[in-house]
């Protein structure tokens, strides 16, 4: 008989420092950290690059559009 386990999921932190050097690679402009979402905002671009296990994804296919009214 064999009994699976569940690892627990752990949010990896992710370095401030890092994120400070970061930019918008469609605006070139500075970012916003949103760490409730885990997200890179980019409010000129109108997108919320995702950090995913502590490491942001840098890849406009990869980001969320905001939503226009609300910015978020």
């Amino acid at each position: 008989m064999s009994l699976e386990t569940e690892t627990p999921v752990t949010e990896a932190k992710t370095d401030p420092r890092l994120l400070e050097q970061l930019i918008c690679p469609v605006t070139r402009t500075p970012l916003t950290y949103d760490r409730e979402r885990q997200e890179l905002v980019s409010k000129r671009a109108g997108l919320a690059y995702p950090i995913r296990d502590g490491l942001p994804t840098m890849l406009e296919s990869e980001a969320r559009v905001l939503d226009e009214a609300t910015g978020k």
